[in-house]
């Protein structure tokens, strides 16, 4: 099984920055990709940004202002947003590929979400 802890979030002013982290653990062979999405009440929930094998993808609206990043060694992703807009509020959820051999297929697992609130 693989847990995947999201951490990082809070309260910031508007034109603030946050960093998130997500971290997985437990029976981890190799992981492909790792992506951030984020929801707020009553919408879906969107990507904001992913990366994976050779490629880095941002939502429209974040381009510019937020960083995805990813230490490899230690299976965790990082999300650097700059430049926070209250309409970036909204729970951040860490989404993960990954397997537990060489012979497994890939398989996603999500954290429980960090909420983060852009306010003044």
């Amino acid at each position: 099984q693989v847990q995947v802890v999201e951490s990082g979030g809070g309260l910031v002013q508007p034109g603030g920055s946050l960093r998130l982290s997500c971290a997985a653990s437990g029976s981890i062979f190799s992981i492909s990709a790792m992506r951030w999405y984020r929801q707020t009440p009553g919408k879906e929930r969107e990507l904001v940004a992913a990366v994976g094998p050779g490629r880095i993808n941002y939502a429209d609206s974040v381009k510019g202002r937020f960083t995805i990043s990813r230490d490899i060694a230690k299976n965790t992703v990082y999300l650097q947003m700059n430049s926070l807009q209250p309409e970036d509020t909204a729970v951040y959820y860490c989404n993960v590929d990954a397997r537990s051999s060489v012979y497994d297929n890939y398989l996603n697992y999500w954290g429980q979400g960090t909420q983060v609130t852009v306010s003044s």
